[in-house]
């Protein structure tokens, strides 16, 4: 039961955004943002079937990553925007989700498992929930930078300060998450690491750089998009706070900070680390 309300809380979400983000007098505009939406659904749930089929959560987030670069280049074709900022957002949307989604595919199949579905993915309706929350993920964070370039604002070609503060805040952000991502990988690697907790690099300053990294970009996707929204498309600009709650209200940070309590709880040098280090943001003053 559980599993149904959560998805049926995911449609009534979406659907809730497709309204926000389409509120505006093209029509067009309209139809196409909340035909987008259902796409990013529509995507989870034909993927979802060979998934559960075969028992396998190996394509999950590779998906969700294509599904960012599909919406993005069909948004793309079809409102052919000639300004700047609009096809800027575009490309760092399908740029980020290139690497992302290309990281945790080989980061899955070297593991051969991603230890959150073990669990989840032998019952129909928990394992279509996650995949239909996926859709709700991507469609949300997604939001500002679609109902921008979906736009009917009269298009400037020039550069504006919400372009260049927005793409500032979004290569910092991309910056971050990669190097984050990286320098974990590297510890991982190391059979020497095997039990032990990473605390060097970027690391050193957050405990959970990369989301603080991925929380920043999908800001600068929003600042960026500002200028182009009107009325209640403004409501789109949520999509960086609702990145901020799921990654730490509901997965990434809570679940790593409960993994990391349980393994290294009784280690002094890690609670030595929890104390001084914060959660989430950087802090280059340690």
């Amino acid at each position: 039961m559980q599993s149904v309300i959560g998805i049926l809380l995911a449609l009534l979400l979406g659907a809730g955004m497709a309204a926000a983000g389409g509120a505006e007098r093209d029509q067009q505009a309209i139809t196409l943002f909340a035909l987008l939406g259902l796409l990013a659904f529509v995507i989870q749930w034909l993927a979802f079937i060979p998934a559960y089929v075969l028992q396998t959560e190996r394509f999950y987030d590779l998906t969700g990553s294509l599904t960012y670069i599909l919406l993005a280049s069909t948004a793309l074709l079809l409102a052919t925007p000639e300004d700047v900022p609009r096809v800027l957002i575009a490309i760092l949307v399908m740029v980020w989700a290139c690497r992302l989604g290309s990281f945790l595919f080989l980061r899955i199949r070297q593991a051969g498992e991603d230890r959150r579905f073990r669990h989840i993915k032998p019952h129909f309706l928990r394992f279509l929930m996650t995949w239909t929350l996926q859709g709700l993920w991507v469609y949300i964070t997604f939001a500002a930078g679609l109902a921008a370039i979906l736009s009917a604002t009269p298009p400037t070609a020039k550069v504006d300060a919400f372009t260049v503060v927005g793409s500032g805040a979004w290569l910092l952000g991309f910056t971050i998450e990669v190097v984050a991502d990286g320098q974990k990988s590297r510890f991982r690697a190391d059979p020497a690491n095997r039990e032990k907790f990473i605390s060097h690099g970027l690391w050193r300053y957050s405990r959970h750089p990369n989301y603080f990294g991925e929380i920043l970009l999908w800001t600068g996707i929003a600042i960026m998009a500002f200028p182009m929204l009107s009325g209640w498309q403004y409501l789109t600009l949520v999509s960086p706070l609702f990145v901020y709650l799921l990654l730490t209200r509901v997965s990434g940070v809570s679940m790593l900070e409960a993994s990391g309590n349980k393994r290294w709880g009784d280690d002094p040098a890690y609670l030595e680390y929890c104390e001084r280090t914060p959660v989430l943001f950087l802090n280059p003053l340690l």
